[in-house]
């Protein structure tokens, strides 16, 4: 591997000044500011809840933002990833001599509270690039050259990044999983016993036309890095009805599709953003009656009619379960959303709420085409 990824420090999206990501996260998803960074044309904003860091650049400055890309995408994107590795200088070379694009080199940044050393590197995934921060010796709140921000304490939510699923093209996950295994370490996590890594998870339709292959890659042991799955569509889909196939038209090209947070309390968090008014997907009607399902959610501790009123997805079994609720877009260009997520024992992803996620934002999807 060229440069072991360590931990994930960010994640960074690009929208134009006005767009309301920065004030949803805050009062949809407790979210409260760290720090801020004005200059050039920019605004960039970082907001935290637990470990998960969102980094909001507003704006399109005539230069760089500070420790990312101005990716000059066409809609508002997550657009770069922040992993910590223990020298940038020496991950950048290594990249750079696997034919890699760097964009930014190693350039170090200073201020009162230490410094960091960064650089930027082109990922095969679309607009998304990856930013490789080396920041032992920083002593703030959260990077050099931004102000920080005192706020009262969240509402804690939310402890940490889960995992993160990028839309691909048809037929390019092979070729992503290479390239994320050979420069960040990366591994196959197989989400089905003896999966192939070529192949990956197929979750086909209820029609038996098109589906969704999942690929799953888990970082290097002793790290902190969330999982990564790559989603792309089956053959055999159509455009109008496949939800990978809509991001990649409408994101205009693969991209982070959606980040899934984990909650310590899914329930809480869930009632708490439906008191904000945050606009949560509706699992399909039959989900809840599946045979066996009643007997499975009481298993697992919780009761069926209130996950049913908040739309929590709930799979597993051995004593080991996993529940999800899912956002709808943040964007009005419906290309990226947030998933809840609390494990209780799983490890996976849970194959029943993959087919039952799929349903559910193709009828949305649908709906969405009828209007």
């Amino acid at each position: 591997m060229a440069a072991p990824a360590r931990r994930l420090c960010h994640i960074a999206f690009h929208v134009p000044a006005g767009q309301p990501l920065a004030r949803d996260l805050q009062r949809l998803f407790g979210f409260q500011p760290l720090a801020v960074r004005e200059a050039n044309g920019w605004r960039q904003l970082a907001l935290r809840s637990g470990d998960a860091v969102f980094l909001v650049n507003q704006g399109a400055g005539p230069g760089e933002p500070l420790y990312g890309l101005n990716p000059h995408h066409a809609v508002p994107s997550a657009t770069n990833l922040c992993f910590d590795v223990e020298d940038a200088g020496a991950a950048s070379r290594a990249l750079a001599a696997r034919g890699c694009s760097l964009p930014v080199p190693a350039v170090s940044v200073q201020d009162a509270q230490g410094t960091a050393t960064y650089a930027v590197v082109s990922s095969p995934a679309g607009n998304l690039s990856l930013t490789l921060l080396e920041r032992a010796g920083y002593r703030g709140p959260f990077l050099p050259g931004f102000r920080p921000l005192t706020s009262a304490p969240g509402p804690g939510w939310v402890s940490h990044v889960d995992h993160l699923t990028l839309a691909c093209n048809r037929g390019s996950s092979p070729t992503l999983s290479r390239w994320f295994e050979d420069c960040l370490g990366f591994r196959h996590l197989p989400l089905s016993p003896g999966e192939d890594p070529e192949l990956g998870l197929e979750v086909a339709a209820e029609s038996g036309c098109g589906g969704l292959r999942l690929t799953a890659l888990q970082s290097p042991v002793g790290s902190a890095v969330p999982t990564l799955v790559l989603a792309e569509s089956l053959p055999g889909a159509t455009n109008k009805r496949d939800q990978v196939e809509q991001f990649l038209a409408r994101h205009r090209g693969p991209g982070l599709q959606h980040v899934g947070l984990y909650t310590p309390n899914i329930m809480e968090a869930t009632e708490q953003v439906a008191r904000a008014k945050g606009q949560l997907l509706t699992p399909p009607k039959a989900y809840y009656q599946q045979p066996g399902k009643e007997e499975q959610i009481l298993a697992s501790g919780h009761k069926p009619s209130l996950l049913a009123q908040q739309g929590i997805l709930l799979d597993g079994h051995a004593g080991k379960f996993l529940l999800q609720v899912f956002t709808k877009s943040l964007f009005a260009e419906d290309t990226f959303f947030l998933e809840l997520i609390q494990r209780q024992g799983a490890t996976g992803f849970g194959q029943g709420n993959i087919r039952a996620l799929w349903q559910s934002v193709q009828e949305q999807a649908a709906r969405g085409l009828e209007d």
